[in-house]
């Protein structure tokens, strides 16, 4: 078993960054003339320090005894040419502009898709070890913030990184002691941000993770708001929001505190960068080393190499923020799923009648206390399901019960393979469940859950979700057939009804009809049911045990059950007691003969009666 990876978590930043864009191919798409136009741009912002150089050296030539003068032409075509280069510059940044947005927003889309399918690829064990909130944050706001820097702090540190080697370049051709004045200014800063780096990553980190815990926070509040109210909840889960808020709000100050401590370090090296570039420049000058254009020329470029020592502080928030989220969302992407598609090398089973084998399935769910530093799960919990071997005939209509705890959930999950076993195998037609592929299992094996969840749309919609082909008409056909027609035509816009968010517009019956109704136009061989009668009136539950007639009818069915009247109308019973299978045999058979099933039984009609 695994749990979402904490690897990701402690790479380093250009280790999870160079990750990111192997995962991710779509950022790299026409990088090349990103690039290119990009060193267009970062060209063009050299012209104007070395149009002033050369307009000062060149074309303002003191007058002589030639008649000298400056030199109009000279000034006129340099001003030209810095012109011309300015709008090129303009035009290509401009270029770079639309296609590092057009890239990035690519490849975000096409990591958003991906995490968000291999979310759905992980097992319930893996989903529920974290809390949804928080792994939503992952496929939404932790890719946001990696947007925001591919957009903004990703383009400004391509232009930078050109604008500082060119700039480098230039200085150490005019004057080579003022350049190594300038770079040996800013050595201390850039290892000192290296250091603070790793400060500001933990920072973000936790940041990151605050969002999360505030996402849940919040989408729990408002899913349960019927609860909170009903128990008077509000002031608590007031609370529970505050602090959520609260921590979050903490977090990001003291990252932003850290960061706001490099803006003022990058200015007053800066500041003294620009100083002694004057000082001596002057004296380089005095003595005949410089001249007066190449001074001022250098000045420039001092600017030039100065922004993006500057940008880079500025920068670092953002870049921390996204490496934050990109490990995030490694994380997601590092987890193998424990539940996984066999694919193309799998096995299709053919449609048919189904015939269920279990032999010595044991099952234990993951501990979690422990774990090795990739995340995987090593310490499992106490066994729910001790080596279990039965068989189930096909067409055949059972019924698994046992008290809370004893295992029939369990073996529902393993029977649907929601779950692996710890030992053991799951056949199906004499087919390891672990061989099949997903597309077939799905196609000829469905549950339908005790609570169906139904999505914000119309019936028609929710009903046909299992075979998104389905017609209006099929759904009609496939309503009576199950005996469903007067509660359909009882609707107030037949199968246009909108049942609202987690069918909420619907009553807990009729929610478990059309949990039934989309069971039985998927057109399973084989159906396990959570009991579809626990939590419904005595007139709904006739109507559901009527639409269940239709639907189990030439299938193999298993029905987790109870109420054991759903015993009562089995082909045969199978009872779970302690994680193993303690009796098996029709329902008159087991309630003559004393045991578990005897014991439940006349518990069971003893609360009937009250």
């Amino acid at each position: 078993m695994t749990t979402l990876s904490e690897a990701a978590q402690r790479e380093g930043a250009l280790s999870t960054l160079r990750r990111g864009l192997r995962l991710s191919p779509e950022f790299r798409a026409g990088l090349a003339g990103t690039l290119g136009l990009a060193l267009i741009a970062t060209v063009g912002r050299v012209v104007v320090p070395i149009a002033v150089q050369q307009t000062m050296d060149q074309g303002l030539r003191p007058a002589g005894a030639h008649g000298g003068g400056p030199d109009l032409s000279y000034i006129r075509a340099a001003v030209l040419v810095c012109a011309a280069a300015v709008l090129l510059t303009a035009l290509s940044a401009y270029a770079m502009n639309v296609r590092l947005y057009k890239t990035s927003e690519t490849g975000l889309a096409a990591l958003r898709v991906r995490a968000f399918r291999h979310v759905h690829d992980l097992s319930m064990l893996t989903q529920s070890g974290e809390r949804r909130g928080a792994l939503v944050s992952r496929v939404t706001s932790d890719v946001d913030q990696i947007s925001q820097f591919m957009q903004s702090g990703g383009l400004m540190i391509i232009v930078s990184l050109g604008q500082l080697v060119v700039a480098s370049v230039l200085m150490a051709i005019y004057s080579w002691p003022l350049a190594l004045l300038v770079w040996l200014s800013f050595v201390p800063l850039a290892f000192a941000l290296r250091r603070f780096q790793r400060l500001i990553s933990a920072a973000y980190t936790a940041v990151r993770e605050r969002v999360g815990d505030l996402l849940s926070a919040v989408s729990e509040s408002v899913v349960g708001a019927s609860v909170i109210r009903a128990y008077g909840a509000e002031e608590r889960t007031v609370r529970r929001v505050d602090e959520a808020v609260g921590r979050h709000r903490r977090a990001q100050i003291r990252a932003q505190g850290l960061v706001a401590l490099t803006f003022p370090s990058s200015e007053l090296v800066a500041a003294i960068a620009t100083a002694g570039v004057v000082v001596g420049g002057t004296l380089l000058g005095v003595a005949g080393h410089l001249t007066a254009g190449r001074l001022v020329a250098f000045l420039f470029l001092v600017t030039l190499f100065v922004g993006p020592m500057q940008v880079a502080t500025e920068v670092l928030n953002d870049a921390q923020n996204a490496i934050a989220g990109w490990r995030r969302v490694l994380g997601v992407l590092d987890t193998s799923p424990d539940v996984a598609d066999p694919g193309p090398g799998g096995r299709d089973l053919p449609r048919g009648p189904i015939e269920v084998r279990f032999e010595e399935v044991s099952f234990a769910y993951p501990d979690g206390s422990e774990g090795s530093p990739d995340g995987e799960v090593r310490a499992q919990g106490p066994t729910v399901l001790h080596g279990v071997s039965l068989d189930i005939a096909p067409r055949s209509r059972v019924a698994v019960v046992g008290e809370t705890g004893s295992g029939k959930t369990t073996f529902a999950k393993l029977l649907t393979r929601l779950m692996d076993p710890t030992s053991g195998r799951v056949l199906v037609d004499g087919v390891c469940l672990q061989e099949v592929r997903f597309s077939s299992l799905r196609e000829r094996i469905v549950m339908v859950p005790q609570d169906g969840f139904l999505f914000d749309a119309g019936l028609g919609d929710n009903i046909r979700y299992g075979r998104p082909e389905a017609s209006d008409g099929d759904i009609a056909l496939a309503l009576t057939e199950l005996g469903l027609a007067d509660w359909l035509e009882g609707l107030p816009r037949g199968l246009d009804t909108p049942v609202g968010q987690r069918g909420e517009s619907l009553s807990a019956g009729e929610r478990q009809l059309v949990a039934l109704a989309r069971a039985y136009i998927a057109d399973p061989d084989l159906l396990v049911l959570d009991e579809a009668t626990s939590a419904v009136d005595p007139a709904t539950e006739v109507r559901i045990q009527r639409a269940l007639e239709g639907l189990t009818r030439g299938r193999t069915a298993i029905s987790i059950a109870h109420r054991l009247s759903t015993a009562e109308a089995a082909d045969e019973v199978i009872v779970f007691h302690q994680g193993r299978v303690a009796q098996r045999g029709p329902h008159d058979e087991l309630v003559g003969r004393p045991g578990v099933y005897a014991d439940l039984y006349a518990s069971w009609t003893a609360q009937r009666r009250i």
